[in-house]
């Protein structure tokens, strides 16, 4: 099981993403993030339980980052820009690897993978903002980010890459596409 999970998974560290957030995205996987019900596992005390979000369930890597209210949305836009509908896979590990695949055709797989990370990351960015610096939730604000954070990666790792922000991001099934 071990083995097949790290042959499953390491193509996280094949993405061209920085290395911080491909260890986010390793320990997300894992359920290994200091989530509320995790922290709560680990025997610390954690007052809240509740999602920063919705304020309706208790914040577990899988509610938080793929059923809570706020963020389901999220995902279903992203689908969108690709005219994809599924049932989206409701932990980590299975919608990492749903993602993972060609899941359209014409879909590029690293850059979906490129997506996924970047929008959990920034959905992660968003709930620390909200828990320790009593920010608000703006969906449409987390995934202007996660956009940018994407096509700044891009930017940066490929060299053949030269759309400026505003084009890529007003054409999304093109650069996802092609």
């Amino acid at each position: 099981m071990e083995e097949r999970q790290e042959l499953e998974f390491g193509e996280i560290w094949k993405l061209k993403i920085p290395l911080k957030t491909a260890v986010f995205t390793w320990r997300l996987i894992r359920d290994r993030l200091p989530t509320k019900t995790n922290l709560r596992r680990r025997k610390i005390e954690v007052d809240d339980m509740l999602c920063p979000f919705c304020r309706n369930k208790e914040e577990g890597a899988d509610h938080l980052f793929f059923n809570c209210s706020k963020t389901l949305p999220l995902w279903w836009e992203s689908m969108s820009w690709v005219n994809l509908t599924t049932a989206l896979p409701q932990n980590p590990r299975d919608h990492f690897l749903q993602h993972g695949t060609e899941l359209a055709e014409g879909v590029k797989s690293k850059r979906w993978k490129c997506w996924w990370t970047a929008l959990t990351w920034t959905i992660w960015q968003h709930r620390n903002k909200v828990v320790f610096q009593n920010a608000t939730f703006h969906g449409s604000k987390l995934m202007d980010d996660a956009l940018l954070l994407l096509w700044s990666w891009t930017r940066a790792m490929d060299k053949d890459f030269t759309l400026h922000f505003n084009q890529w991001s007003s054409n999304l099934k093109e650069g996802f596409c092609n």
